[in-house]
């Protein structure tokens, strides 16, 4: 040991010349064919156990992905089922019910043509109008979700109010809680609150919301019940609050919109 600490010193005192640095440079020429050859040996193995767990961690993934799919496949019959169902007991029934979403409306896709004029202003021009059966009120969407409502509307073009604008206010639903409430503008640029939840109820960040629609006497909503709106991104309940303050971040890009659709209804009740 003590050896070893002499020659350890002497090796880090003396130049890159000296002669412990020769003898290390000489030793490592001579090791250098060993360790090639070593490192050459061995590759075929490292790559033979790399491919090995590759391949098991691949069908572990597979196998995986698998059941997910069989479980989503049972999901999806089980809910084709109960809607042939449903749809069996309302033709029995001769049930009269609000309008629904998708199958009830045609959905006339068109570009957008202009931008709000200011920061201001929510609305955007579209190149479709009453030529297309498109009137003010109906709900214009995005593939992602509600974009908001037509406002005014000409021979060929139309006005789109968004979802931010301070006068459009759409009455909402937590689709896992069944939370109601109603969604207007928020505080920033292309953001949402969820007002008038009440407290008894239940918001989960991450959760759905849709468009609640229903229908009181001879008043029914703009919006049919399930067009998504959006996710819930916070919710706070304090005991001061009469609601809950929540923010919903929607799932259409409103300040960016290139193209939307305008939901016209199938059967259109004359005013």
């Amino acid at each position: 040991m003590l050896l070893s600490l002499v020659l350890i010193t002497v090796y880090f005192r003396e130049p890159a010349g000296g002669g412990l640095h020769d003898v290390q440079g000489t030793g490592a020429t001579v090791l250098r064919p060993f360790e090639v050859a070593a490192n050459r040996v061995a590759a075929p193995f490292r790559d033979t156990y790399g491919w090995f767990s590759g391949l098991i961690h691949a069908k572990s993934e597979n196998a995986r992905l698998r059941a997910q799919l069989d479980k989503l496949r049972a999901e999806a019959i089980q809910n084709a089922n109960a809607a042939t169902q449903v749809n069996e007991l309302r033709r029995e029934l001769h049930y009269v019910g609000l309008s629904r979403f998708p199958q009830d409306y045609t959905a006339v896709p068109t570009d957008v043509i202009s931008a709000p004029a200011s920061e201001f202003q929510q609305q955007v021009g579209i190149a479709a109008g009453s030529s297309r059966g498109i009137r003010v009120n109906d709900p214009v969407v995005t593939v992602d979700g509600l974009v908001g409502k037509i406002s005014q509307v000409s021979s060929d073009t139309a006005e789109v109010t968004l979802l931010t604008d301070p006068e459009n206010d759409v009455s909402a639903v937590d689709v896992k809680t069944h939370a109601a409430g109603l969604v207007s503008h928020g505080e920033g640029p292309s953001t949402l609150t969820l007002d008038r939840v009440q407290k008894s109820q239940t918001l989960h960040e991450g959760d759905t919301i849709v468009t609640q629609g229903f229908k009181q006497g001879p008043l029914t909503s703009i919006y049919p019940y399930g067009i998504p709106i959006g996710t819930v991104s916070g919710a706070t309940n304090s005991e001061v609050d009469l609601y809950w303050n929540a923010q919903v971040a929607p799932f259409a890009h409103l300040d960016s919109l290139r193209s939307v659709l305008v939901l016209v209804p199938k059967r259109r009740s004359e005013p």
